[in-house]
């Protein structure tokens, strides 16, 4: 072999008799397991294989933070029967499998994000070396697409890994920073990054010689017994199976599928292990649930480049420095994320500082919580902290380039702080209100530079809820849109632009789904059956649970702004305020709709629906689900139709983020689609002849129906 040969995607280079092999997809940001590119990788395979002066390989990423994200999903979107994404799914095992039994050792050199069809191949390979940077994460997320890992992934997980680890990693999708990856031995060796490629020649020098000692996870005699043998993995596999369908219903058939998988292999052995499995892909890539999983990855992806203005953008502004004003449950979580995902310097202020002091014990918190989960080390977390600081007045306020109000939802007091902040931060400082109902032009409208006034809405809790609407009032200027979009991605949010209207779009579509619930409720149903309606229909919660999640004090002073805007369509049918004015704020003190012990819910508190003149009744209202869904979905409607969302993308989006809506039924906009326009607008003349005015559907519906449209073409 040459000095280096060069392929499209691959590059080799002798070093001292082991080929590195970089991977580096040309024109794109990042690597995938594409069909070409694994023709390639195969041909090379076979060249390096034959080459006497080659006696071991290292297989690294030539993205700077990224080793493989995974196969190319458009060959699976592009797959129309089972058999085409069967024989996907083999391709890909068949050259895995060339991998992990090529003649001479193979290393993986991983640095950035090892992801899928990238976690694949370097679980064929014979030794793992892996940085230590943050950015070093693995993870097999394709059940988040409906998928399961099909490309040796169902096989080789549980047998490198112990059978829980590998269960626990399909069946979450979610990603494992390095650190743990060491400790459960899914690599051999964590190294700085600077020593990455070293290391890793070295380690393959070695194995050329003599076989090297693999780390393997401590488990105890119990792990063993679980993970290990024929009983434990039967006990292990079908909690899983219990577990999973009580957290999904039913509704995803892909971790069902992986399960099964597992089983097969564990059983069967791998040669027949990989057939199964890759029938078991075949048979979820062409599922109705896979292909609105699938369009929601690609929406989001889609919003990653979008700069939330219409082109030209122009560059947003830089943010290093990060006031907040408020340092209650938001602005502390505000604070928290800002630090940890941003990197950036934080202020917080309150007017107390005992306030102030709980704020920065709930930062200390949630990146203690990130240390122990081996998201970031112990001295990483000690940094992050020391971002963050407190004050009971606006020193510090002068050189942030944005404010982030987060204080009580009253206009009033809103307007107070904005007019603060003015006085002391740079004339160019944007300022944010976390707002969640009230418009951004009421609170701008005591502004000295309204062009610098926009609405960030974050949902609670902050480090765990991924939306953001951005809320563009009618002066803001587009580069305050730019610089809040960019900056809420940075925060690690999944961000939709929405227009100043009140509620925006996610309380906007909740307020007639929970005021729906208190129509059903006052008519005898009990909150059991309302709850569990929903959840049967994919919500994670039902409405009244919501409820107490968000809190009674919240719900109900967004009730209040909803009826002033809307008018009789969306007044409230239960009075909130009544179970506010008896201290009960749902879970945050322990009574509420339902009553809490030790943080957990204990079942409805009957004096709740006495309070509010609530009495079961023995006949109680039907089509619960029906109601409560199609409340909701008009309502997106007429949201899109006052131009509230740019488009029915952002809309699924800021539905599914922000309150939980099925996933697996792609949005309230692709719901419609699949429901038909014609009949969604029968079933709501239907509803509105036995309910009211407020099931009238919306125009733009009834357009749709009369011609025959859609709000996807694809």
């Amino acid at each position: 072999m040459s000095a280096e040969q060069r392929t499209s995607a691959l590059a080799a280079a002798m070093e001292d008799g082991v080929a590195v092999v970089t991977l580096d997809l040309p024109g794109e940001s990042i690597n995938k397991f594409s069909r070409a590119v694994r023709g390639e990788f195969a041909t090379l395979l076979t060249e390096l294989e034959g080459d006497p002066a080659v006696r071991a390989m290292v297989i690294i990423s030539g993205k700077p933070e990224m080793f493989v994200a995974g196969a190319d999903i458009n060959e699976f979107v592009a797959a129309r029967t089972q058999e085409e994404a069967t024989r996907l799914s083999r391709d890909g095992q068949k050259l895995l499998d060339r991998v992990e039994r090529w003649k001479k050792p193979v290393v993986a050199a991983i640095h950035g994000t090892c992801l899928g069809g990238g976690l694949e191949l370097v679980l064929a390979c014979h030794y793992r070396v892996a940085s230590d940077h943050a950015k070093t994460v693995f993870g097999a997320p394709e059940v988040q697409l409906g998928l399961l890992p099909g490309a040796g992934g169902c096989n080789r997980l549980p047998r490198v890994l112990g059978l829980r680890a590998a269960v626990q990693m399909i069946l979450t999708g979610k990603s494992v920073p390095a650190a743990r990856a060491l400790k459960m031995g899914l690599v051999d060796e964590l190294v700085p990054q600077a020593i990455l490629r070293d290391v890793a020649v070295a380690a393959a020098r070695r194995l050329a010689e003599r076989p090297l000692k693999r780390r393997r996870r401590v488990r105890g005699v119990a792990g063993w017994v679980m993970d290990r043998t024929a009983p434990g993995q039967a006990l292990v596999l079908k909690r899983a199976r219990a577990m999973t369908l009580e957290r999904t219903g039913g509704h995803y058939p892909a971790p069902l599928a992986a399960l099964d998988a597992v089983r097969f292999g564990l059983a069967n052995g791998m040669e027949q292990g990989l057939e199964y499995e890759a029938e078991q892909f075949g048979r979820m890539a062409v599922t109705d649930v896979s292909r609105r999983l699938v369009e929601i990855f690609f929406a989001t992806t889609a919003l990653k480049k979008d700069p939330g203005v219409a082109a030209p953008a122009p560059a947003p502004r830089g943010v290093e420095r990060l006031g907040v004003v408020g340092a209650g449950f938001m602005g502390s979580g505000i604070a928290a994320v800002a630090a940890t995902h941003a990197g950036v310097r934080v202020r917080l202020r309150d007017t107390e500082l005992a306030r102030v002091g709980g704020a920065l014990k709930a930062v200390a918190d949630i990146v203690g919580e990130r240390v122990r989960r081996h998201s970031v080390t112990r001295r990483e977390g000690t940094r992050q902290l020391t971002l963050v600081s407190g004050t009971a007045d606006y020193s510090g306020f002068r050189t942030a380039d944005l404010v982030i109000e987060a204080v009580f939802e009253d206009l009033a007091v809103k307007q107070a702080v904005l007019r603060e902040v003015e006085a002391v931060a740079r004339p160019e400082c944007i300022f944010a209100s976390n707002t969640s109902t009230i418009p951004i032009s009421r609170i701008a409208a005591v502004a000295s530079r309204p062009s610098n006034v926009i609405g960030m809405h974050f949902f609670s809790p902050v480090h765990r809820m991924p939306l953001l609407e951005v809320v563009v009032g009618p002066r803001t200027a587009p580069e305050t849109t730019v610089t809040a979009v960019a900056f809420g991605r940075r925060l690690g949010k999944t961000v939709i632009v929405v227009q100043d209207h009140p509620g925006f779009f996610v309380n906007r579509i909740l307020a007639p789904y929970i005021n729906e619930a208190g129509h059903l409720l006052v008519e005898g149903a009990s909150v059991e059956a309302v709850d569990a309606a929903m959840t049967r229909w994919g919500f994670p919660v039902g409405p009244v649970t919501l409820l107490d999640e968000v809190g009674l004090d919240v719900a109900a002073k967004a009730a209040a702004v909803m009826e002033e805007a809307f008018g009789e369509r969306l007044k409230p049918r239960l009075d909130v305020a009544r179970l506010v004015a008896d201290r009960r704020l749902g879970r945050k003190n322990g009574r509420g709709f339902f009553l809490y012990r030790g943080g957990k819910r204990a079942g409805p508190d009957p004096s709740a629906a006495s309070l509010l003149g609530l009495v079961p009744a023995a006949g109680a209202p039907d089509a619960l689900a029906e109601r409560l869904a199609f409340a909701m979905l008009n309502e997106a409607v007429r949201a899109l139709e006052d131009g509230v969302v740019r488009s029915p993308r952002d809309g699924d989006i800021g539905a599914i983020f922000g309150i939980g809506f099925p996933a697996f039924r792609g949005g309230p906009f692709r719901a419609l689609d699949a429901i038909g326009a014609r009949a969604a607008v029968e079933t709501l003349e239907r509803l509105a002849a036995a309910h009211g005015d407020r099931f009238r559907p919306a125009a733009a519906l009834v357009d749709q129906a009369r011609r025959a449209g859609r709000f996807y073409t694809t």
